[in-house]
């Protein structure tokens, strides 16, 4: 598979962010199913792990220490502190000395002596970003990371966070339905040498085209029920943009995962989508797209199909809006080409919803 870097890194164009295999999509799959599937993503290619201390309280840094420990030189192993599970909810916390018992804790899950990239996974607003990099440029010094990343945050977090530290990769949700990157961050990252990690690249199933009624084939406690653009009415409208979506990967010869994924690697080399699955052959579809080569009208006529005017409703709801900080585009946007605003008044309070 094609290569793209992160910080000192060379990584696969497309890894796998490990969330779903135990946290927040309903029931996780078996230990032994979740484990055949992280063992076929080394055999295709893919050398990017993605997991947190938060996906399922410590359970998912478990399973890829057991899982990946044998292989552990040939993977790039990214987690994230700064959000976890406390008492069985979820607390951003962003306090350095939260952050070094976090890091402590999630080298003993998963069975290594340093994580190759470690984000901070909430921004605390109760603690400066300052103190919190700090934290981790300690741990960069002490030698139990390797290097730093930030989750969910707006380019001047970022060019502050890399003012005390070179900060490697970015992570934010981005496909075709979510946007906000290209509001301010992409351009950053750029500018300061910084990878762009593109999580829910496949928009949550939506791109995939079988999620055809959440409300009939998502589970009670799936996430994606707390998200306006699920939502009945909205949905509704959503699907309406899938039939020429579906008709465009047809004519190519390519899947609709197969699509959006091409799509995303198509944007600019510091772009690297992680997908996350739980079936093999959904991993071996999403492999495949980094061989696909998309022209500019097919580019051009995706970009006119799916952004964000045509697509119905937030990507979050107000209470996990405000967590955040990316910068986002005015609903309904007045301007096409500078309609946001920057988000985000985040608390160290417990949260009962479960997010990236």
């Amino acid at each position: 598979m094609q290569q793209r870097r992160i910080g000192p890194f060379s990584v696969s164009a497309l890894g796998l962010g490990c969330m779903s295999l135990s946290h927040a999509y309903g029931t996780p799959p078996a230990p032994e199913a979740a484990a055949a599937l992280l063992l076929r993503t080394l055999e295709r290619g893919i050398n990017f792990f993605d997991t947190a201390a938060l996906y399922g309280f410590g359970a998912n840094e478990t399973l890829l220490g057991r899982v990946l420990k044998p292989h552990r030189q040939q993977i790039v192993l990214a987690s994230k502190c700064g959000m976890t599970g406390v008492d069985g909810r979820r607390v951003i916390d962003g306090r350095p000395e939260v952050l070094k018992r976090t890091c402590d804790e999630s080298l003993q899950r998963l069975q290594t002596d340093v994580i190759d990239l470690y984000y901070l996974h909430r921004w605390d607003k109760n603690v400066p970003i300052e103190d919190s990099i700090g934290a981790l440029a300690d741990l960069v010094r002490v030698g139990k990371i390797r290097s730093i990343g930030l989750s969910e945050v707006s380019a001047p977090i970022l060019r502050r966070a890399h003012a005390v530290h070179p900060i490697v990769a970015l992570q934010t949700e981005y496909s075709l339905w979510t946007r906000n990157p290209e509001i301010a961050v992409l351009d950053a990252c750029r500018e300061l040498g910084v990878a762009f990690v593109a999580f829910s690249p496949l928009a949550r199933a939506f791109l995939t085209g079988t999620l055809r009624d959440p409300e009939t084939q998502l589970e009670t406690k799936d996430i994606r029920r707390q998200m306006p653009r699920f939502e009945a009415a909205n949905y509704a409208k959503n699907l309406e943009l899938l039939a020429e979506y579906q008709l465009i990967a047809a004519e190519i010869g390519v899947t609709p995962a197969q699509l959006a994924l091409s799509w995303l690697l198509a944007r600019a080399e510091h772009i690297i989508p992680i997908f996350g699955t739980r079936l093999v052959e959904h991993l071996d579809d999403n492999a495949g797209s980094a061989g696909i080569q998309l022209n500019r009208s097919i580019v051009e006529r995706l970009d006119a199909l799916i952004n964000q005017q045509t697509v119905t409703g937030p990507r979050y709801n107000d209470a996990n809006q405000q967590e955040i900080d990316t910068e986002s585009f005015l609903i309904p946007p007045t301007d096409a080409e500078h309609g946001f605003r920057s988000t985000g008044h985040g608390t160290r309070a417990s949260q009962k919803g479960e997010l990236n």
